[in-house]
């Protein structure tokens, strides 16, 4: 069995390269390279290093063994030294013609030279380790990648700024503060310190463990505008589900039929509304069915709803599916062949066949998507890992105001700020790196 190579983090100095741009026909290709000797390895390549952070053309010319170098390619080349540059370390990009032949010539120099291949995320995960970026902001550059829509942009830029960081620096900065402050009065007990010195410390303790519990207060709208939306199109059995479903995605996606029971299985895609990446999920009708298939979607129709940000609850008649959520989105569906007499007077009513009524649906989706993602007071939470050590702090805080033992209290004190630090990648998350930073691409 062949031997696997060992984690990049076993060679925290050894020159790295990959491919910065994306793949497929292009005019120009960006190769990037950072680690110790990246000069060296210009040097061959280039003949002499250009000038710090100026692009200058260059031939790049290598030979194997005792050959004569050969030109590989005319490249734009930029030099960055130690520290100004991305991970800290000295760095360089080559600006390549795109070429698979030219990239392919060029990368297999650069691996005779002494490089070799990174990681995914390796050139930010240096970043981090060199104090370039904390760990909050290299996930702010991963989302930020990923963004797919100017809401998401705009959040992920935010976080990779630094905006997140800052507000949970200075919540560590405060509970430093508060922190000396109680071993104070444990190691001067008999010193008869100022009362108001505790009752200070104890007003601080709650106005912190209070905006921390603002900011988990926020019903997940950072989270869910990060990873998108779900909504669940429910509904008895050929009322229309899966023709919205097409002509909400533009696009046939679900097969449509008159015979009932033709979706089977949950259908998905993705679209976006009011700026927000949403999942539409067309599913199963509801109905009670002996066909043990059927039933299986059934199932799984129910549990698209119990999921769903949002159900998009379907009927052509005047009674609504029962047992949707009180916030569901209710259309009525066939509007130009069946007049509604009755039923729910807050359901849109629409014909998919005639497109009637499908801008007013529309924008009913996009202002539910905007108002499940609407930004509030300060940076949003974007991730369930934040979300959990700022739950562990907010906890130990409220434990440290419940203690009437002054080192009981500052034990509470010192886990809460451990949590926090565990955030940023001060303290303790050797075990979170690889997670982190495997989402990222090779060459970020």
């Amino acid at each position: 069995m062949p031997s696997e190579r060992p984690p990049a983090r076993t060679e925290p100095d050894a020159p790295i390269f990959a491919l910065a741009s994306g793949a497929g026909r292009a005019a120009i290709a960006v190769m990037r390279l950072t680690g110790a000797g990246c000069g060296e390895i210009l040097r061959r390549l280039c003949g002499t290093l250009p000038a710090p952070r100026r692009a200058t053309l260059r031939g790049l010319r290598h030979g194997a063994g005792d050959a004569e170098p050969i030109l590989l390619d005319r490249a734009l080349v930029l030099w960055f030294p130690s520290p100004h540059s991305y991970t800290g370390e000295d760095s360089a990009e080559l600006h390549l013609h795109a070429g698979p032949a030219v990239i392919a010539a060029v990368a297999d120099a650069l691996v005779a030279l002494g490089a070799r291949p990174a990681e995914p995320g390796e050139f930010t995960r240096r970043a981090f380790m060199r104090g370039r970026l904390d760990l909050i902001e290299a996930e702010g550059i991963a989302d930020l990648i990923d963004a797919e829509t100017e809401a998401q942009r705009r959040q992920a830029l935010e976080q990779a700024d630094g905006t997140l960081s800052r507000l949970y620096d200075g919540w560590a900065t405060r509970l430093r503060t508060m922190l000396a402050h109680q071993e104070a009065l444990i190691d001067f007990p008999d010193e008869d310190l100022p009362p108001e010195i505790e009752q200070a410390l104890m007003d601080e303790l709650r106005s912190l463990t209070g905006e921390m519990r603002a900011h988990l207060d926020d019903g997940g709208r950072g989270e869910r505008l990060r990873r998108g939306l779900l909504f669940a199109i429910v509904g008895a059995p050929n009322v229309g589900k899966s023709s919205l479903l097409n002509r909400l995605a533009e696009r046939d996606v679900a097969i449509v039929s008159p015979r009932a029971g033709t979706t089977r299985d949950a259908i998905e895609v993705r679209v976006v509304l009011g700026d927000v990446p949403v999942t539409l999920i067309d599913t199963a009708g509801l109905r009670e069915t002996e066909d043990e298939i059927e039933a299986e979607g059934v199932r799984r129709a129910l549990f698209h709803v119990k999921q769903a940000d949002c159900v998009v609850g379907m009927f052509d008649g005047d009674t609504p599916p029962d047992d949707l959520p009180a916030n569901a989105i209710l259309v009525r569906n066939k509007i130009d062949l069946k007049p509604m007499v009755a039923g729910p007077p807050d359901a849109i009513a629409i014909s998919v066949r005639e497109g009637i009524g499908i801008e007013s649906l529309t924008n009913s989706l996009a202002d539910r998507a905007r108002a499940l993602t609407a930004a509030q007071a300060g940076p949003p939470l974007t991730r369930a890992r934040h979300r959990a050590a700022i739950e562990e702090s907010a906890g130990h805080l409220a434990a440290a105001l419940d203690m009437h033992w002054p080192e009981m209290r500052g034990e509470e004190m010192r886990l809460a700020m451990r949590a926090l630090g565990r955030l940023t990648g001060a303290v303790g998350v050797e075990d979170l790196l690889d997670t982190v930073f495997g989402q990222f691409c090779i060459g970020k």
